[in-house]
């Protein structure tokens, strides 16, 4: 069975459809490798999407939030990678009918576990997506899994073309960034 004719969790699309959409507008973050299209979205799986289903783009609302999911992900290496480059991307969104989620006790209804919302264990995630997507919304405004922020997770075949306007691209010093951060647990 493909994503796209993958049948939806009843009760999770009627609790989806019982939300009133918000729209967003404002400036978000992102963070590519140095030369990739940052408003070209990913399809792999991700924390809110499926491998082979929809394309979305991942943004932060803080600048603070797009590095740390990304230098939570370098960090999963054995060796910091030193020599892959990246960029990190302002960006101006403007979508009209988003699911808002401010904080992870509030996807707890959707079937999401707020204790391991920050493990890569994302099968009630994608499962919220997926239904919200099915059900037209814009896109997902929910908690950054590595930082006190929300991120708005966009998906790219619900916007209106001209709905993401790249305004700013800057190299990211992952050393300097590294030196910023708290040492693990």
């Amino acid at each position: 069975m493909t994503p796209a004719s993958r049948a939806h969790d009843r009760a999770l699309l009627d609790a989806l459809d019982a939300f009133d959409p918000e729209p967003f507008a404002g400036d978000v973050w992102r963070i590519t490798r140095k030369g990739r299209d940052p408003l070209r979205g990913a399809a792999a799986n991700g924390r809110w999407s499926l491998s082979g289903g929809f394309e979305v783009l991942y943004t932060s609302l803080e600048r603070d939030g797009a590095l740390a999911e990304i230098g939570y992900r370098l960090g999963l290496e054995p060796v910091w990678p030193s020599r892959t480059e990246h960029e990190i991307h302002r960006i101006a969104a403007a979508t009209a009918r988003n699911l808002r989620f401010v904080d992870v006790a509030s996807l707890s209804p959707l079937g999401v576990d707020p204790a391991r919302y920050q493990s890569l264990d994302y099968a009630a995630t994608q499962a919220v997506a997926a239904a919200a997507h099915f059900l037209e919304f814009d896109g997902l405004v929910v908690p950054n899994a590595r930082h006190a922020c929300l991120n708005l997770v966009i998906f790219l075949d619900r916007v209106e073309r001209g709905a993401l306007d790249l305004r700013e691209s800057q190299a990211v010093d992952w050393a300097a960034w590294r030196l910023t951060q708290r040492p693990p647990r």
